[in-house]
């Protein structure tokens, strides 16, 4: 087990189709220009996230997986303030246009309207 406090572990992550269905189901919604956050309580003792960025949105492998960083990290360091939810993350068209600083900053502001409206 990892000692780390914000450390973003497998029980931070949604991990089979049957836990993102379970989410798509009855989500509630945050939305941006180039993310959106779907979410729905969980019966768990932590916030769990799981990415979708399709290739049809953001063609380059390389792109996408530096929007998974950050999104992972910006939840890693938001974890703590969240509600016990599951989270998708959806990247849009843009999304892959963004700096790593503006993704942090999209999703800072995602990650406290979506613990709002948990609450």
């Amino acid at each position: 087990m990892n000692n780390k406090p914000n450390a973003f572990v497998r029980e931070s992550r949604l991990l089979t189709p049957r836990q993102f269905s379970k989410v798509f189901e009855n989500a509630i919604p945050a939305v941006s220009p180039t993310f959106t956050l779907l979410a729905r309580h969980n019966d768990l003792e932590r916030p769990r996230l799981g990415i979708t960025i399709a290739k049809k949105k953001v063609k380059l492998a390389v792109q996408r997986n530096r929007i998974k960083r950050c999104i992972r990290e910006s939840f890693r360091l938001h974890a703590h303030e969240m509600p016990n939810i599951d989270i998708i993350v959806l990247a849009k068209h843009g999304a892959d246009t963004l700096d790593n600083a503006s993704i942090h900053q999209v999703l800072s502001k995602l990650w406290i309207k979506l613990s709002k409206r948990c609450r």
